[in-house]
């Protein structure tokens, strides 16, 4: 088991942040940041995340008009947002990530079954790349609240990388934050057979 300093770093005291202090996060920190993400499991190590990540005001300029109206304050004030996407031509890298087998050809020749195994795997990363972010000292604001077509044009115009959610990241201000809601109990939402 972890430590109790890590367990709460990662999910007893981490919290959704919408209101973010002016810190900068560094390059260092975003590089350590994937590199944790990238060890997470995925399908045939198939990788299919892409992550943008923006923080110049020039980034923040293009991402602004993407956003729902509720998104835009905590997002242009956020010191980084980043975009987690999925490559829906992943596949291309399977030589060098799964040198065990030969599964390029399978994928390259069913696109829906490459969409399914994009979507499935890159969701998931999204979930390990909370986690990371996490885990190297920053806070997270996950959301969906944005026109993926429009992010799409602005970030991944000509490429085969499609938008699944916004994460901005920073040092979040927890004298703003709401009261924590509650959470299901065990054997509300749970079962052993």
């Amino acid at each position: 088991m972890i430590s109790t300093d890590a367990l709460d770093a990662l999910f007893l005291e981490a919290r959704t942040h919408r209101v973010w202090k002016p810190e900068p996060v560094t390059d260092d920190t975003l590089v350590q940041l994937y590199d944790l993400c990238k060890m997470a499991p995925t399908a045939v190590n198939c990788q299919p995340l892409r992550v943008r990540f923006v923080r110049s005001p020039e980034a923040k300029a293009k991402l602004e008009p993407c956003l729902a109206k509720g998104n835009v304050e905590k997002t242009m004030t956020a010191p980084v947002t980043a975009i987690l996407a999925m490559d829906l031509e992943f596949w291309k890298h399977l030589p060098t990530l799964f040198p065990a087998a030969d599964l390029k050809k399978d994928f390259e020749s069913n696109a829906a079954h490459s969409e399914q195994t994009a979507r499935f795997n890159a969701t998931l990363q999204c979930g390990y790349f909370i986690m990371a972010a996490r885990a190297s000292g920053l806070d997270c604001g996950p959301m969906a609240g944005f026109d993926n077509g429009k992010v799409d044009a602005a970030f991944f115009a000509g490429t085969t990388v499609k938008s699944l959610l916004l994460c901005n990241l920073g040092h979040g201000d927890g004298s703003k934050l709401y009261p924590r809601a509650p959470r299901p109990n065990f054997d509300e939402f749970c079962a052993i057979e």
